[in-house]
């Protein structure tokens, strides 16, 4: 069996021929740490495109199979079946020194290292290649990017879907008809290095418990603690630091591991110590109790406010999914439908979002205006994706903002979807120039932004349902189809495919006051998920990283997330250009809305989006607002406790 096809005149080699082990796993559930491989499948291929071993398995995973509607996988199908203990011998010689390909390769990859930690062994596997991330980057006129639509766009036959070996055969062709429109586009490979992971210290800690509670403020003189107020304890204690704390949580206070203006009060038995926290509070003027203070006002503490949880309303009789409005006015009370929609009225555009306080000498630039995002389908870009080559940075970007007024959408990367190529000075001599003429894509001067024709893209299939484009500051709703939020979406972050620098997306879980309520609320490279498996990290290449958000499961007090991107090193976010963001429910769905954001010049973080609670609904924000500071500064604004 060949996964090369002789009749294609591009050749796979040099960058896009490796030794390839193709994985699939079905499981017990979504959550590596918590949940078991039920049965794997790997193929082995190797850069002639040649198949040079296959091995799949059911396994015996020891637990409940859990949803059998999907995977078909019954306890009764499962019994006898080896553990993985049994055969990871196996598999990881079939891993070892070869590239890891899977549909969404992080969640397969995730799940063989539990797998291989538990059998205390270390997964062999040094890169890997996510056959969705690679596809993003090429991105064909599919509807959404999920297995069985590519394998029908590029013609693979698929028999059994969610059959582990079936699903790995089907990967094999999908890999060929990528790799050959990556080779045509001159992408690189999105490859992701995996450092050894053979033991279980990635398991994230236990969830906080969430509070229940509104924050009411700082503790009066002589006053009594309410329900919701925020606590946070420094230094020696005489009672288990445990105990104080489960008491307190007992009781519907906020147990805190950092302080900030919105501390309600600080608990120490050496209030001069010079720790940290000690020192923020006396710079914030927040209230300092010792521990038999304390304990004294945990005997009576007052009834406060609890959240609001999210409503799910469902109109009677309502099944069909709306489609959601774009709009950017924020005034108008929130729609009762069941997929609510964002009003355009003309009250007054929203500021961008509001930003944690900058540490003192540092200042922030203040956003300009965002522009109202509504586009008309009878503008003449509609349909067109345009690729801007050349110029300095401010030029670049007054070009590309200058194609989303004209109703068009603004690409970062050369990939399927671009219908045309707008060069700015010095975009000739662009290295993408020579693809571009060979694709016999359109090639425009600046001066065809001022009155574009409004013809029909050349050459390009259009999706069923293009992504809404949202400029700086542009808000829509997130559909809620029969009342309830879309489990989960996906935030997607990507750059310039060979930009050279470094940059970590990172998200914030906020309370009402723009506060983390604990410091594994920052989910970052080191810390990649959140400790209850609700916001997720996740790397798609060195150009690409995603926020993975479950809606439904964050807690009520979690009232904003906000994703944001740094940059490592001396270089800035005028360096690297245009950073885009898309907003898609699941790991392979369709992409709601695409915004290209252009504002940054000399900053070294920017706030990519925001997805907030807005009434009854969930609503997704592009912002696109910087700061020349790093992301220590934005994270302590934000009430991340980071030792100087």
């Amino acid at each position: 069996m060949s996964l090369l096809s002789t009749s294609s005149d591009v050749p796979l080699t040099g960058d896009y021929g490796y030794d390839w082990a193709l994985v699939d796993v079905e499981t017990s559930g979504l959550i590596a740490r918590r949940d078991r491989v039920l049965s794997v499948a790997v193929i082995t291929i190797g850069p002639d495109g040649e198949q040079t071993g296959e091995f799949s398995t059911l396994l015996d995973p020891g637990c409940d199979p859990g949803p059998v509607e999907v995977h078909g996988l019954t306890v009764e199908r499962l019994r006898g079946a080896p553990t993985f203990d049994q055969v990871a011998g196996r598999i990881g010689a079939m891993l070892q020194d070869r590239v890891l390909v899977a549909h969404n390769a992080q969640f397969d990859y995730d799940f063989l290292a539990c797998e291989f930690a538990r059998a205390r062994m270390w997964l062999p596997v040094s890169q890997r290649l996510c056959t969705l991330a690679l596809n993003r980057q090429v991105d064909p006129p599919t509807d959404d990017m999920k297995l069985g639509t590519l394998a029908a766009h590029y013609g693979v036959p698929q028999q059994r879907a969610h059959d582990a070996l079936d699903d790995t055969r089907v990967l094999a062709g999908i890999l060929r008809a990528s790799l050959r429109e990556a080779a045509r586009l001159d992408l690189p490979l999105p490859l992701v290095a995996c450092p050894p992971r053979a033991e279980s210290q990635f398991t994230p800690k236990p969830p906080k418990t969430p509070c229940a509670y509104r924050n009411p403020g700082r503790l009066a003189p002589g006053g009594p603690l309410q329900q919701g107020m925020k606590v946070a304890i420094t230094g020696e204690t005489a009672h288990a630091r445990a105990e104080l704390v489960g008491r307190a949580v007992a009781a519907g206070l906020n147990m805190m591991t950092s302080v900030s203006r919105h501390t309600s009060v600080l608990v120490t038995n050496e209030p001069s110590s010079g720790s940290a926290k000690a020192r923020r509070a006396l710079g914030e003027g927040v209230p300092v109790v010792d521990e038999h203070a304390f304990l004294r006002l945990l005997a009576d503490v007052r009834p406060g406010t609890a959240h609001e949880a999210t409503a799910l309303i469902v109109t009677p009789g309502t099944e069909a999914e709306a489609e959601p409005v774009v709009g950017v006015a924020e005034s108008a009370p929130a729609t009762t439908s069941a997929v609510p929609t964002a009003t355009t009225s003309a009250a007054p555009v929203p500021g961008a979002a509001a930003l944690p306080a900058a540490a003192p000498g540092v200042s922030a630039p203040a956003p300009p205006r965002p522009v109202p995002t509504t586009v008309p389908s009878g503008k003449p870009l509609a349909g067109h994706r345009v690729l801007v080559l050349g110029g300095v940075h401010a030029d670049a970007a007054a070009a590309r903002t200058r194609v989303v007024e004209l109703g068009g959408s603004a690409a970062v990367n050369l990939s399927a979807s671009v219908t045309d190529v707008v060069l700015v000075e010095g975009g000739p001599g662009d290295r993408r120039m020579s693809r571009v003429t060979a694709l016999e894509l359109p090639v425009h001067g600046l001066h065809w932004l001022t009155a574009p024709t409004a013809t029909a893209p050349a050459g390009a299939a259009l999706r069923s349902q293009e992504p809404h484009v949202l400029s700086r500051g542009g808000v829509i709703d997130l559909p809620m189809p029969h009342g309830r939020p879309t489990q989960e979406w996906y935030v997607t972050a990507s750059w310039a495919s060979r930009c050279g620098y470094e940059i970590d997306v990172v998200a914030f879980l906020l309370d009402e006051d723009e506060q983390v309520t604990c410091d594994e609320d920052f989910i970052f490279y080191g810390a990649p998920e959140s400790p209850a498996g609700t916001v997720r990290l996740l790397t798609g290449g060195p150009a690409e990283q995603t926020i993975a958000l479950n809606l439904a499961s964050l807690p009520p007090a979690t009232r904003k997330v906000v994703v944001a991107a740094a940059i490592d090193g001396a270089a800035t976010f005028g360096t690297v250009g245009a950073i885009q963001i898309g907003a898609a429910p699941g790991s392979s769905g369709a992409p709601l809305a695409w915004a290209t954001l252009d504002a940054a010049t000399t900053e070294r973080t920017m706030l990519l989006a925001e997805i907030y609670r807005r009434g009854p609904v969930w609503r997704l924000r592009a912002v696109g607002q910087g700061y020349d500071h790093r992301l220590d500064v934005l994270a302590r604004g934000y009430g991340v406790d980071i030792a100087d």
